[in-house]
């Protein structure tokens, strides 16, 4: 199964030179910080999480961020469908708010 990457186009940190994001220690809170604000920082988490990527800054985490809520959270077998229903729950009871105060 080819896995939709086009998330990857909007990720803020595409022009960012790879070094940056792949750093130990202090740096890594420095690196984190480019996550801020990105589109597609869920989209770039869940990648990281499905694939068990070890290394580098994704969607804002550190590898070792990553290995602690794999080890919190076993039973997930798909991040990316985690948080894309997490969107669709936040964004429908957002459009209820809306609703609401009209």
């Amino acid at each position: 199964m080819r896995v939709n990457e086009h998330w990857m186009e909007s990720a803020l940190c595409r022009t960012t030179h790879a070094d940056e994001l792949f750093v130990e220690g202090a740096a890594q809170s420095r690196a984190k910080t480019l996550c801020t604000g990105c589109p597609v920082r869920a989209e770039c988490l869940a990648h990281a999480l499905d694939s068990r990527i070890e290394h580098g800054i994704w969607g804002g985490m550190t590898e070792r961020d990553r290995r602690a809520l794999l080890k919190r959270r076993p039973l997930v077998r798909s991040w990316t469908r985690l948080l894309e229903a997490a969107r669709r729950e936040h964004e429908a009871g957002a459009s209820s708010v809306k609703r609401g105060a009209a």
